[in-house]
């Protein structure tokens, strides 16, 4: 239990009147107090009898009738893991957060009370169950504390990062009728004082780091303004009385929170439409919560590496199944990456394709950064390396087909036997890939156990090689709509290719996109999901939530894929088919990003921005620069053809013509949302003039 914590001083609060907190809307009114309240908030109120509260079962069962005499062991609430992992974990380090000011470390105990401290200061300032806080912050220790502090009142959080548009905030915050606002910083508030805060009614606004002195004061006006040890003050202090009134005969009367309940909106990133609201109830994060071990076996004391946004359906369940195991997770960003994975030598990742792509280039530029030999005799064994896997994938039955006859006996015992030979005779040469190479890029890139991707798609290419370096990657499936993870690769069976096997209690079919009639197994249509984790809906949208899910509660997912055959080798998996031509293109050194673009599949065109430093390179090898060292754009255009006719030649559709632009799609720019997927629908609309005089 922390010291003894100091009174709260925030600006432009309130004034107090010693534990009192304020009346919940809605609650039945006791006797008021004789000094007028604020107007921006509810009034203050001193009660002649209790009224009704909300709180995690498991977590805060002290509160209930009955106290800690409840026999409740089950998970009813997201927050009730942090009194199981504060239990079977209390000394082991569940977090540190290096590069936030001051730098935190916090053992499970640590962790549940500052969760504890957090939401009972959340009550004390008024917040009612079912109201929705807008948390706005990014990946950090006290965004982890924030988000189970506010669930744990049974209030719901609306979460979104600060490389959002100050436009797209203020859309997200007024259509979920939010009633207080949780902020990173004072840079991030200091952004948004004119264009935001003056355009909303807030209760309340709470700062997680930095200082109160640094923020904008005509912004906040009379908003009460509390930092985060603020909150966690008034929450230890609110906590103390409310034992003691309990002890006393005099405690409040507190509800748990249900299974049904929503837990939190989280905003989809629009890729190519307007971002809805997603309900997901406590009861689909925990599934994912359960039933995530399957794939991902961790063990106390396994070090994780966060860097995705944690309002990212992906980072936010799989982090709230980690701490279930006891792990440690280290807080990193894009900038430290590279440096923390050294440094660190986590065990697991999880990320976007986007990060494992990124690595594949940075050991492919080292590896061609270096001598001529080491270059040619790394390249070679890795090529060796993908050799012998394929044949291992082969006879070991993980080779992918959507082939739905039966191949025969004979068949496949004469490549069984070719697989086998060919495996045997590159072992050697791979175990030598293992001591020259690939040990070198283990000693840089740890995660010694997987990888795992989710949140698009991995591209084969990569797959392939981390494969054959002898990184574990598994590929994995799913929606922000399903919490999010449907399917996923397993450790012991990762075919490369697919997305795995779904995760358990959960169905998942293949329907004809016109008919709407379910397809045989190895048949391309729409993929439908079912299962515990489907969403509510979508917030204040019908129209939209009936469009999606059916009265069945097939939840259509509006992705193209397929189910291999169950007599195909290996297992029955899920495969969402990948975007085939941006896949292919991708893997040239020449093509920074692609978009493909057309009306229809009769005539493709694309819109690429080039890789400009590889272009120049590329073009003084070709002696295509002129005397002032620049490249005439039209043969910067047909180099980029011929690259995009060579790494497509295999793809089931041609590109025509493409257009050059030399403006990469970032967040910042609008051009990519902020789990860094190109957002189509905001490119196409930027260079419409361009793409219709292209097809012309």
């Amino acid at each position: 239990m922390p010291g003894a914590r100091g009174s709260v001083s925030p600006v432009g609060a309130f004034p107090t009147w010693g534990t009192i907190p304020f009346m919940p809307p809605g609650s039945a009114i006791g006797a008021l107090v004789t000094e007028e309240p604020p107007t921006f908030g509810p009034p203050l109120i001193a009660c002649s009898f209790p009224y009704t509260r909300k709180c995690s079962p498991l977590l805060e069962s002290v509160l209930l009738p009955g106290g800690s005499d409840l026999n409740v062991h089950e998970w009813k609430a997201v927050p009730d893991i942090w009194r199981t992992a504060a239990e079977k974990f209390p000394d082991l380090v569940a977090v540190i957060d290096p590069y936030h000011e001051p730098p935190t470390k916090w053992t499970y105990t640590q962790l549940e009370q500052e969760i504890l401290d957090f939401s009972q200061g959340l009550r004390a300032i008024g917040v009612a169950p079912d109201e929705k806080l807008a948390l706005f912050a990014d990946n950090s220790c006290r965004w982890l504390v924030a988000d189970q502090g506010i669930m744990a009142t049974g209030a719901i959080n609306v979460v979104r990062g600060t490389r959002s548009s100050d436009e797209e905030l203020f859309q997200i915050y007024t259509h979920s009728e939010s009633i207080a606002l949780v902020v990173d910083s004072p840079q991030f508030f200091n952004r948004l004082a004119e264009s935001f805060i003056s355009r909303i009614n807030a209760r309340f606004i709470v700062l997680l780091w930095g200082d109160k002195s640094c923020i904008n004061s005509k912004a906040v006006k009379d908003i009460p303004l509390y930092d985060y040890k603020d909150m966690t003050k008034l929450g230890w202090e609110s906590r103390n009385a409310l034992l003691l009134s309990g002890h006393q005969g005099q405690q409040e009367v507190f509800e748990t929170i249900t299974p049904e309940d929503v837990a939190t909106l989280i905003y989809t990133s629009g890729t190519s439409g307007t971002p809805k609201g997603v309900m997901l109830t406590h009861r689909n994060l925990l599934h994912q919560i359960k039933n995530l071990w399957d794939i991902v076996p961790a063990e106390p004391g396994d070090r994780f590496l966060s860097m995705l946004p944690p309002w990212h359906a992906y980072e936010r369940a799989c982090e709230y199944f980690i701490f279930t195991y006891g792990i440690q997770q280290v807080y990193t960003t894009v900038k430290y990456l590279k440096e923390d994975l050294q440094r660190y030598q986590p065990h697991y990742i999880i990320s976007v394709p986007l990060v494992y792509e990124t690595l594949y280039s940075s050991i492919h530029r080292q590896i061609s950064s270096s001598s001529a030999a080491r270059k040619i005799i790394a390249l070679s064994l890795i090529k060796i390396s993908f050799l012998y896997m394929e044949a291992k994938r082969i006879y070991e039955g993980t080779v992918l087909s959507n082939n739905p006859v039966q191949p025969s006996f004979i068949v496949c015992m004469v490549k069984w036997i070719w697989a086998r030979f060919v495996a045997t005779f590159l072992w050697p040469l791979h175990n030598l890939a293992k001591i020259l190479v690939y040990k070198k890029i283990h000693s840089a890139i740890g995660i010694s156990k997987a990888g795992i991707s989710g949140g698009g798609s991995l591209p084969m290419h990569v797959d392939k090689f981390f494969e054959a370096i002898g990184i574990k990657v598994q590929n994995g499936y799913g929606l922000t709509e399903t919490s999010p993870v449907v399917a996923a690769r397993r450790p012991f069976c990762n075919v490369l290719g697919t997305v795995g096997p779904p995760v358990k209690h959960t169905e998942i079919k293949v329907f004809d996109i016109e008919t709407g009639d379910v397809l045989p197994d190895g048949s391309k249509g729409i993929v439908k999901i079912k299962g515990p984790q489907v969403m509510k809906g979508y917030y204040k949208n019908p129209s939209a939530t009936n469009e999606a899910l059916d009265q069945e509660g097939w939840f259509n997912t509006g992705d193209i894929g397929w189910i291999a055959p169950r007599h195909a080798v290996g297992p029955s998996c899920e495969n969402v088919e990948p975007a085939e031509i941006e896949e292919a293109a991708n893997r040239s050194n020449l093509i920074h990003q692609i978009v493909v673009i057309g009306q229809d599949q009769r005539r493709l065109g694309a819109i690429v921005v080039p890789n400009n430093d590889e272009v120049l390179a590329e073009a003084n090898r070709k002696s295509l620069v002129d005397e002032n060292g620049e490249v005439v754009k039209d043969k910067v255009m047909n180099m980029l053809y011929d690259e995009l006719r060579t790494w497509t030649e295999h793809c089931s559709f041609r590109i025509g013509p493409i257009m050059i632009v030399d403006e990469p799609f970032t967040i910042d720019n609008g051009l990519m949302t902020p789990t860094m997927k190109i957002r189509r629908d905001k490119v196409t609309a930027k260079y419409q003039r361009e793409i219709e005089a292209l097809f012309k």
